[in-house]
């Protein structure tokens, strides 16, 4: 399908292109299963014409276009992949589709997971560690996430911005809970929001703005943000600290390093930034204590699955221990670089509880000299967990998943 956009439509279906790719990846786990049904070998079908059968698949059950139309386009992409009889084949199992979906579909169904279009093992994880709100959880990483601003006030305020937006035309809300995020009626190309080249406004979930404010660092501090690609939180936390801001921010490769550079350009903020590893202190660090520090792990991704549906596909639960296990490293690692009375903000987008309050656990346990602290923060639907907080996708905050936990160095090591 890509391949027949590009060549009749070029760059401008590139927006389409990308809302049916993602539409695919969301719903693959329902509608592999339905077209399976259709086919003898399924195990023996080339991946692209497998590929391009769900994308058919797709667009007759989820999208507004005429069915035939779609059989019809997908069978001309068949013949551009160049498959023997792909053409016929697709034909025939998409025609099929048309007319026995509702009984296909049915028996797919059955299946809690196949239904919600997630693996059987991150249903059972998510039921575990959410009883009360899997469900909800999983309706959630179905629906398409809303685009929402940070709006940096130094620049002006949020009713300045909600006035820029207005100009033209562009419809939005601000949301009451955040002092700085403003979400947008509809997703708008970045190069048509006011202010955005300027770094007035930046993409990011009102869930992650969180974190700039739970630090609670100060003018004059030295921050460290750890794991700091592409750069967004990096780039709140300048704009709170102002021009007497002392922060580094680390990544453990060169090309992320890139990224984080251009996001501060945009927004005319400095940092220093380092190459290095986060579990390795001497990759980068000059031996002066940070009085903050951030720690956003790297992690399994699980509540971000609405924007980034492809991990229901490449995830496995072999990769939560290791995952983990990383987590705790920078963890200690971090610790080992604050200052006295210093304050650590742990947070991952992972509803899993191995990669949160496991992971503040076992940091408890081998680091004396630290304790958890209470995070002030008042948000629709958060859920208090132990050692932190819990950020669920689909509840009435209306962000992705996150959690938050908060560590303090103390000086007598008890």
């Amino acid at each position: 399908m890509e391949a027949l956009a590009g060549r009749r439509g070029g760059s401008a279906d590139g927006p389409a292109v990308r809302a049916i790719a993602l539409g695919t990846l969301r719903w693959y786990l329902r509608l592999s299963p339905a077209i399976s049904q259709l086919l003898e070998r399924p195990d023996a079908l080339a991946a692209p014409v497998r590929a391009l059968l769900a994308v058919a698949a797709h667009q007759v059950e989820y999208s507004r276009n005429p069915p035939e139309v779609t059989v019809d386009a997908a069978v001309d992409a068949a013949r551009l992949l160049g498959v023997d009889r792909a053409a016929g084949l697709v034909n025939a199992v998409l025609r099929r589709f048309v007319r026995e979906r509702p009984a296909l579909l049915a028996r797919v169904d059955a299946s809690l997971a196949a239904r919600v279009a997630h693996p059987a093992w991150l249903v059972d994880r998510i039921s575990s560690a959410w009883p009360e709100q899997a469900e909800e959880i999983l309706l959630a990483n179905n629906l398409h996430p809303p685009m929402t601003l940070r709006v940096d006030l130094s620049r002006g305020s949020r009713a300045d911005y909600m006035a820029a937006l207005a100009n033209r035309s562009i419809g939005a809300k601000e949301i009451q809970w955040s002092g700085y995020a403003v979400t947008l009626d509809r997703p708008q190309p970045v190069e048509d929001l006011p202010g955005f080249a300027d770094g007035w406004v930046s993409v990011q979930d009102a869930g992650a703005q969180l974190a700039a404010d739970l630090l609670q660092a100060s003018p004059g501090m030295r921050v460290l943000d750890a794991c700091a690609a592409p750069g967004g939180k990096t780039g709140h936390l300048l704009e709170l600290l102002g021009g007497s801001a002392d922060l580094t921010a680390v990544d453990n490769d060169e090309g992320r390093i890139a990224l984080i550079a251009g996001n501060l350009e945009r927004l005319r903020r400095a940092a220093q930034l380092q190459a290095g590893d986060a579990r390795d202190p001497s990759t980068f660090w000059d031996g002066r204590a940070f009085h903050r520090i951030l720690v956003d792990a790297p992690c399994s991704s699980t509540g971000v699955i609405r924007r980034h549906p492809d991990i229901k596909l490449l995830r496995r639960p072999e990769d939560i221990p290791p995952f983990a296990a990383t987590q705790v490293a920078i963890v200690q690692a971090a610790v080992s670089m604050l200052a006295a009375d210093g304050r650590l903000l742990y947070s991952t987008c992972s509803l899993l509880p191995e990669e949160n309050e496991g992971v503040i656990a076992a940091i408890l346990e081998r680091e004396p000299a630290v304790r958890t602290v209470e995070l002030a923060v008042a948000v629709p639907g958060l859920v208090r967990r132990p050692h932190g907080v819990q950020l669920l996708p689909g509840a009435a905050a209306g962000t992705d998943g996150f959690y938050y936990a908060c560590l303090e160095k103390t000086t007598t090591g008890t």
